[in-house]
């Protein structure tokens, strides 16, 4: 009979943890809901980790409305970023765990930067999966 043996501290590269993530939609006209993948986030309860890459593509955005304020967006933007990392920057948010702040960040909002509907996977390096996340799904990134 041949024994298992526990995965020593060497091996939790190899374990492969839940993560959720979503992606960020800048939606600049709502009652179109044209919108452009501006940022995804990560968040895996199991290693304690949140973060968000983003990049808005102004082309594309003024495509969907040539009048955006896009310095407006871009702010918006870099508001969720900054609500993943926590602290005091991030305000009254930032104090919250980061499952909380994930929850926050994902709940369903009306306004020119939108939570997408939140995805499942498995992983052994939740930033290696937001690099390739944000890789695959954001444009011009």
């Amino acid at each position: 009979m041949t024994r298992v043996q526990a995965p020593q501290a060497a091996d939790t590269a190899l374990v492969r943890n839940a993560f959720e993530y979503c992606l960020l939609k800048a939606v600049p006209r709502v009652e179109r809901g044209d919108s452009v993948n501006v940022g995804v986030i990560v968040y895996c309860q199991a290693r304690d980790f949140l973060d968000a890459r983003t990049h808005l593509d102004r082309g594309l955005l003024l495509a969907l409305d040539p009048a955006a304020d896009v310095s407006g967006i871009e702010a918006a933007i870099a508001a969720y970023a900054c609500v993943c990392r926590g602290g005091s920057e991030a305000g009254q948010a930032g104090e919250s765990t980061t499952g909380q702040r994930f929850r926050w960040l994902t709940a369903p909002r009306s306004t020119v930067v939108q939570p997408g509907p939140v995805h499942l996977g498995l992983t052994a390096d939740p930033a290696a999966d937001l690099a390739r996340l944000a890789a695959r799904l954001l444009p011009s990134h």
